[in-house]
């Protein structure tokens, strides 16, 4: 249990997509009352501002991935304000679906950049599919063929990558997380585990025989962006994000934490300021609708959040297996 302080920063002036997360995971308030604050994330702060950027169509900037002003010799970093992104953003602060009624048959009609190919059916990259897959399931879109398109693009080291396309057959951590992170919210939405549980496994088990940083080379870390703490998540891979993927695995297969995941815990733990948070230390460039975290640099309410309930998983498991 977090003390008063370190509460009360992270409540006070929160947006409700922040607030009810820390309610819940690292509070234990009754259901009532983070389900309360989940509600207001339609009509308050974060959620209510994206809502209101989307255009008639369903879409956000006009675009699937890029927003409609965006060319590929375009000098500017990523944007971050289209469609995919948006749909992955409100899902994660915990918008209600029925506040995005009708934008799953609207979508019916978008078309992503690559090969002008229909929205809910996917495309060529395993990150995009990812978000696809997960944004289908929540809007209750048929996106069930991307679950065998990621089964049948898994590579033989057990990870993904989205440079498959251009013939490469080594995992990509990125690839993999994100890959993972669609497939648990598959499990979760429908409950069929069977489906995915093979695929799940040689896809934690890359991850998990690295340590979840480390080149198998060389057992240096394979980026050391990856080792940063940070907030929003767009693509990148991050340590932080591993581990709150392997604690939400944890709870909905019953499973104990894997001893490997020990010393991307310890490095989280041991940037805990004294008074119990965590800074921003990574931002990507690129436009956003708004930023929603701390600059680099400053104290993070989303970074102390997520760091704080890894740790709070990690300390309580009773086992932790070893391999």
């Amino acid at each position: 249990m977090i003390n008063t302080e370190l509460s009360d920063w992270l409540l006070d002036d929160s947006d409700p997509s922040l607030r009810w997360q820390v309610e819940r995971d690292l509070l234990s308030a009754e259901d009532t009352i983070w389900q309360g604050t989940r509600a207001r994330v339609e009509h308050e702060g974060f959620g209510a501002e994206l809502l209101s950027h989307q255009d008639p169509d369903g879409q956000w900037a006009g675009g699937a991935y890029f927003p409609s002003d965006f060319t590929f010799d375009d000098d500017r970093a990523q944007p971050w304000t289209a469609t995919t992104w948006v749909l992955k953003e409100l899902r994660e602060w915990g918008l209600a679906a029925s506040a995005l009624e009708g934008t799953a048959e609207k979508l019916e009609s978008a078309r992503w950049e690559y090969e002008d190919l229909p929205y809910w059916g996917g495309e060529v990259d395993v990150c995009i599919n990812s978000w696809t897959l997960s944004n289908g399931l929540w809007l209750g879109a048929d996106v069930d063929d991307l679950v065998d398109w990621f089964i049948d693009h898994q590579l033989p080291d057990g990870g993904w990558n989205c440079e498959w396309v251009e013939g490469s057959t080594v995992a990509s951590y990125h690839s993999t997380l994100n890959a993972l992170v669609g497939l648990l919210d598959y499990q979760k939405t429908t409950g069929d585990s069977g489906r995915v549980a093979e695929a799940r496994a040689k896809g934690e088990e890359y991850l998990l025989s690295r340590d979840l940083f480390r080149k198998r080379s060389t057992g240096e870390p394979f980026d050391g962006r990856a080792l940063a703490l940070f907030h929003p998540r767009r693509w990148f891979y991050g340590i932080l994000p591993a581990l709150d993927y392997f604690r939400e695995a944890s709870s909905i297969d019953g499973t104990a934490a894997d001893s490997r995941m020990t010393a991307a815990v310890e490095l989280i733990r041991s940037r805990r300021g004294d008074d119990g948070r965590w800074n921003q230390e990574h931002r990507l460039d690129g436009d956003v609708w708004f930023h929603v975290d701390a600059p680099v640099g400053e104290p993070s309410r989303w970074v102390t959040l997520q760091a704080q309930r890894v740790l709070d998983w990690w300390d309580r498991s009773e086992n932790v297996s070893t391999n």
